[in-house]
């Protein structure tokens, strides 16, 4: 992402933050009846090239990523030795390098926690975020013709988790109706103009309530260390970040014994409230008096009025039906349906 980018989406409308391009409710509203293109500013890359770039990403990451092929992505956590999710990226293949898509506020301490791990393997590791612009793009209803006139063919027919070579950059297929663009800097200004010519430009605010109906966890800085994989339903095949027959890796030993020995005792669930919180929100329950018994994972406003969240909540209080945010009197929160179900 080039400082001529951020110039050029600052001069049609978009604000500092990126939240939207000054009308977030009609954008909203449009990420749920419509085609949108929102620019991902808020989101990094990480570029692992060197012989050992396989290898070194299997062995530290949950998903299977020997098993990446040039037209497939996959989603994977970095663990701590506990268990605990420093990070959720969204890895593909460039060529002979991998790419590793993040929230910009944790890439600088992951990179760094990567680099720790080199040592003597043949692994460059470099903050690739200036290379590439990041954009979404999401159609409410997955109708191949639509994604084929801005996205191009390859991209059209893609199964989930496809990558597909496109006008300036790869496209990825995240579900049913979001798509990733990883597109050179350079020709991202003219591509942008083709998108936006058939799409509606739209901010963070939309997009990321897209990733919330898509039930698509996210950790940030906020939010480290706050969840094992199987609490943001991170093993089950909607999300899919988790392979329990690869290698070992940092916290493999945790989360297998949760998956096998133990009982996942909270999932992430979709919810409503009237007032924003932060991230990272501690979540209350009668059944557990002043003991919190989950936090806030993402959220953002929603096309129907106030703002939905993604909540990691103990189950057993999901199912007495009365979780408050911040504290016992605080906010209820009025739980929706997810696309997927929680096993």
């Amino acid at each position: 992402m080039t400082q001529e980018w951020i110039s050029s989406l600052a001069t049609a409308g978009l604000a500092a933050d990126s939240s939207s391009f000054g009308a977030v409710a009609e954008e909203l509203v449009a990420a749920r009846d419509a085609t949108v293109v929102a620019p991902l500013n808020d989101q990094g890359v990480i570029r692992a090239s060197g012989a050992d770039a396989t290898g070194f990403l299997h062995n530290l990451l949950t998903n299977d990523i020997n098993g990446i092929t040039p037209d497939g992505a996959r989603f994977a956590g970095l663990c701590t030795a506990k268990g605990r999710l420093l990070a959720l990226l969204l890895v593909w293949r460039e060529g002979d390098d991998f790419l590793l898509m993040l929230p910009r506020d944790i890439l600088p301490a992951i990179l760094k926690k990567l680099s720790m791990y080199v040592l003597r393997s043949k692994v460059k590791l470099s903050d690739a975020t200036a290379e590439r612009v990041l954009i979404g793009y999401s159609t409410p209803a997955a109708v191949p013709s639509t994604p084929t006139l801005a996205l191009g063919d390859p991209a059209a027919g893609l199964p989930r988790f496809g990558v597909a070579a496109v006008q300036g950059g790869q496209a990825i297929r995240l579900d049913d109706t979001r798509w990733l663009l990883a597109l050179d800097a350079a020709t991202a200004g003219s591509r942008w103009q083709q998108l936006a010519a058939s799409a509606r430009p739209v901010g963070l605010a939309a997009w990321q309530w897209l990733e919330i109906a898509a039930g698509q966890p996210r950790v940030v800085a906020a939010t480290q260390e706050a969840f094992v994989p199987q609490m943001l339903n991170m093993e089950l095949p909607a999300v899919a970040g988790v392979s329990f027959s690869k290698g070992c890796y940092p916290g493999q030993e945790i989360v297998a014994r949760t998956q096998y020995l133990g009982k996942v005792k909270r999932r992430t669930y979709r919810a409503r409230l009237a007032k924003a919180v932060l991230a990272g929100a501690h979540v209350f329950a009668p059944e557990t008096g002043e003991q919190h018994c989950g936090a806030v994972v993402s959220v953002a406003p929603s096309p129907a009025g106030g703002f939905e969240c993604l909540v990691c909540v103990q189950i057993g209080a999901v199912e007495a039906g009365e979780v408050h945010v911040g504290a016992l009197d605080g906010e209820r929160l009025e739980f929706l349906t997810l696309p997927y179900e929680i096993a």
